[in-house]
């Protein structure tokens, strides 16, 4: 047990303990059940809850989101486009956002799946200076997904 001016008491039965908390009117809060002799420790039960969500909501502040972004393209997309859409790609891996490359079919073109593994291996070297490929293309239904993500700093 842990009184409440935070020294340690020691092993202490829990009506002995219940019985300080009353004394001090305040709180026994069980703070690890999972050792060996559970810690409990005297205090205002309201103000841990808060400071609880205090230091939750702090650590949420501090973390960093990221996003995906698409890049689409077709199998027939000229050079100059493909080359803006691969610095469109860079610049946001390297904002640190996950990017998802998506060719889509149409019509014949689903029987040249092939070669949209050839553009997205292609795409894939382009951006590798700032990402590598999270996830390996794949046919979804008319369309072939890539997932491209930031290095690890």
């Amino acid at each position: 047990m842990i009184d409440s001016s935070g020294s340690m008491v020691g092993v202490v039965p829990i009506a002995e303990a219940r019985r300080k908390a009353e004394e001090e009117s305040l709180d026994l809060v069980l703070i690890n059940a999972q050792a060996d002799n559970p810690v409990c420790k005297i205090m205002d039960y309201g103000r841990y809850m808060f400071e609880l969500a205090k230091k939750e909501r702090e650590a949420k502040k501090n973390q960093k989101t990221t996003s995906v972004k698409e890049v689409g393209f077709r199998m027939t997309t000229e050079e100059h486009d493909m080359g803006y859409k691969t610095k469109n790609a860079c610049r946001f891996l390297e904002e640190g956002d996950r990017v998802k490359v998506v060719i889509k079919f149409r019509g014949r073109e689903m029987a040249y799946t092939s070669r949209g593994y050839d553009v997205m291996k292609k795409f894939a070297q382009a951006c590798a200076d700032f990402g590598q490929v999270d996830r390996e293309p794949k046919v979804e239904g008319r369309n072939m997904v890539m997932f491209l993500a930031p290095h690890k700093n």
